[in-house]
């Protein structure tokens, strides 16, 4: 008995859709080898997941795929991208080429691949290096200035805080014994001896 038609729609289950792009991607990946082998062909195939992940097949050729879509371009006169995408091409082609001049650069900067430069090249990495350093030096001056005043700005709000600090305690101190005094003062006046009055009754009894 055989199987029944498979109907082809789009996998609303996430994790089966993904088993079955990872089972089928497999399956042409090998249909694609098998016909290179077979039949002495050259493949380039390219497949792109709903996850952004892209997977690519290129035959055994040394032609790389951009070598093959110009070749097509040719053969064809088909465009696969239009001047859009073609300047860009070019712009990524004149970053990589700009990126690759400034790592060159910077391994002469560090003293690396310095043995095919020529005289005229290795003075201005010179000069190059001597500007660098003395920048680098007019910097440092400026950090080591602002440290400095920096530190000086924090020893002159110490000194402030600790004489405001002894002010106050002296104010304190000051404070206290004036208090310690006024009760002295007012235990002494209640202690005070009063006089003694004369018995008025003793002396209207005399007469």
């Amino acid at each position: 008995m055989g199987r029944g038609k498979i109907e082809i729609k789009r996998i609303e289950n996430s994790t089966n859709r993904q088993v079955t792009f990872a089972k089928r991607k497999n399956g042409i990946i090998k249909k694609a080898k098998e016909i290179t082998v077979l039949c002495d062909a050259k493949v380039s195939l390219i497949i792109n997941a709903s996850s952004g992940k892209m997977v690519e097949y290129n035959s055994g050729s040394r032609e790389t795929l951009l070598e093959i879509l110009d070749r097509y371009h040719s053969q064809t006169g088909k465009k696969l991208w239009d001047a859009k995408h073609e300047n860009l091409s070019n712009e990524l082609d004149r970053i990589k080429k700009e990126n690759d001049g400034m790592q060159v650069q910077l391994r002469h900067l560090k003293g690396e691949d310095i043995t095919s430069l020529n005289h005229s090249e290795l003075g201005d990495l010179e000069e190059a290096l001597e500007n660098g350093l003395t920048s680098v030096r007019g910097k440092k001056s400026e950090v080591v200035q602002v440290q400095r005043d920096s530190h000086k700005a924090a020893e002159e709000e110490h000194d402030r805080l600790n004489y405001e600090l002894h002010k106050q305690t002296v104010k304190t101190e000051e404070n206290l014994r004036d208090m310690e005094y006024h009760q002295r003062m007012s235990q002494m006046s209640f202690f005070r001896v009063q006089p003694i009055q004369p018995n008025l009754h003793d002396d209207h009894d005399r007469e």
